[in-house]
């Protein structure tokens, strides 16, 4: 009984992970050696779902592209973190080549998208990403003043927030993790601001795009004014770490 309850609860971890890290969990304990027939099966549901998630209109950006777009860490190609609806792709790829138009080696990194299936299946801690139209962006970074290129202070990209005034009071049941504890552990970097700038300039000018969510710090900051720049409120994560992007 203790054993099923603990393989029950392996299965909702890695499907709140991956999506389809549960259904290879159980699969894979139909073989003799069960850690391999669990990464067998999980390889294989992997590779099916690149095959299959573009009938229900998902499609992932591979981790090994490595052009003006890509995604910013392998896992979340592994985790199956990575799949977008084809038109929000589109959109991506046209910013991240106008881009380098005016910064030829700048590189636009995709931290998570959505899973490859089934809309209203959240991408947890992401409760909204459940329909393959929001995608979160990573900012660009400087070091003593020159572009640090796709390196970013948080190796997943989150976490690693931009110092700026906020109207928030602390309130409980919210996920605006200010984690301070961990912010001195990042490496120091300074936000890039010319190319965090133009990018979220190319974004909001693209008609395909409804909001784009950004602390209100950073609005200042950066100096840039639309209608789709949204905050996304108190009770939400905070987005001085990453940009959101939805159509």
């Amino acid at each position: 009984m203790l054993k099923s309850l603990l393989h029950i609860i392996i299965a909702v971890v890695l499907t709140v992970l991956t999506q389809i890290g549960g259904i290879a969990w159980l699969l894979g304990l139909l073989f003799k050696r069960r850690l391999l027939g669990f990464v067998s099966c999980y390889f294989l549901l992997w590779c099916v779902a690149i095959v299959i998630a573009p009938f229900g209109n998902r499609v992932p950006l591979h981790c090994w592209q490595n052009d003006a777009l890509q995604m910013q860490s392998w896992f979340y190609c592994a985790a199956n973190r990575n799949y977008m609806d084809p038109e929000l792709l589109a959109v991506l790829e046209d910013a991240s080549l106008a881009l380098q138009d005016h910064f030829p080696n700048a590189k636009v990194q995709v931290l998570e998208a959505n899973f490859p299936f089934l809309n209203g299946f959240p991408l947890l801690p992401h409760l909204f990403h459940d329909d393959g139209e929001k995608v979160d962006l990573a900012f660009f970074y400087m070091k003593h003043g020159k572009s640090v290129g796709t390196k970013t202070p948080s190796p997943i990209g989150y976490f690693a927030f931009e110092k700026g005034t906020s109207n928030c009071p602390p309130v409980w049941l919210t996920m605006r993790w200010d984690l301070e504890w961990l912010q001195s552990l990042w490496p120091a970097m300074d936000l890039d601001e010319e190319r965090t700038k133009r990018l979220i300039e190319l974004l909001v000018s693209d008609e395909r795009i409804s909001k784009l969510f950004i602390e209100p710090h950073l609005v200042r900051t950066l100096d840039v004014s639309d209608p789709k720049i949204r905050f996304q409120g108190c009770r939400a994560a905070r987005h001085d770490d990453h940009i959101h992007l939805q159509l």
